[in-house]
Formats: C-alpha cells, structure tokens, sequence
C-alpha cells in the first residue's frame, strides 16, 4: 500500500500513526504514507485502540463493530479496517466515497 489508504471490495483500509496522550482527539494529517491522529487516551490495556476505534467510528459515520484493527495493536503505526463509511472528514486526505 503506497498511500495512507486503499479501497477493497467497499472497505477502507487506513494506514495511521497514533499519538496517545495528546491533548486533544483530532486528525492531524498526513505524515508520509499515514495518517496521523491524536488521540487523548493512554496506550495502556488497549485503552488506546478502544478509543481510536470509537472516534474514527464517529469520524467515518460507521457503527463501532464495522471499524477494526488489522495490523499493530501494540504500536503506534496501524491499518485500519473500516467497513462501507458513510462519509470521509476533510482531514483525512481520502477524497471521495466510492461508487
């Protein structure tokens, strides 16, 4: 994957890296092929990964079973699965949905 992200059979794969502890939750932008978020949440007990899945839910429009971790549950660089997203924040660089 070249990109920060890649369309598969209606699925969003999203390549990110994770700031735990930030002040705030906000999607940064681009940081070489990944997204860069903040997220307030510590990287303890997967508290952090818990709480990216919530946020990029809401972010994305998609109930939180539909988001999911697919690579680096203990790192701060991950691929996130998120299935048929109903819309795409600005921040986030992807363009338009699909179809």
């Amino acid at each position: 994957m070249a990109e920060h992200y890649r369309w598969q059979d209606g699925c969003l794969l999203l390549r990110c890296r994770l700031q735990p502890r930030a002040t705030k939750d906000e999607i940064v932008g681009l940081q070489g092929d990944r997204l860069k978020i903040r997220i307030t949440a510590p990287p303890l007990d997967g508290r952090a990964n818990q709480h990216l899945i919530a946020l990029v839910s809401r972010w994305f429009g998609t109930p939180k079973s539909a988001v999911s971790l697919v690579q680096g549950e203990t790192g701060r660089q991950k691929i996130l699965r998120i299935e048929k997203p109903s819309r795409l924040p600005d921040e986030a660089a992807i363009g338009e949905l699909p179809g």
